[in-house]
C-alpha cells in the first residue's frame, strides 16, 4: 500500500499560466520525489495598466512516500 501526501504551492510567471504550473512543478521536485500529479486548484492574473503582468496559480501537487 502507498500512502500518498499532497502539498499546496503557489506560483507565478511573466508568461502564462501555462509556465506558471510548470513553475510551481519545478519547485516542488527540488524538495519532493515521486511526484504524481498536479491539480490547478486556482488561477489568478495581475493586471497593470490594462495589461497582465503575472499570471499566478494556486496548486496541489501530490507525491507517494516511500516507506
Amino acid at each position: 500500500m502507498s500512502i500518498v501526501k499532497v502539498i499546496e504551492i503557489i506560483a507565478t510567471s511573466e508568461k502564462s499560466f501555462d509556465d506558471a504550473v510548470q513553475n510551481a512543478l519545478k519547485e516542488a521536485s527540488k524538495s519532493v520525489s515521486n511526484i504524481q500529479s498536479i491539480y490547478v486548484k486556482e488561477m489568478h492574473a495581475n493586471v497593470s495598466n490594462n495589461q497582465i503582468t503575472t499570471y499566478a496559480v494556486n496548486s496541489k501537487v501530490s507525491f507517494t512516500v516511500n516507506k
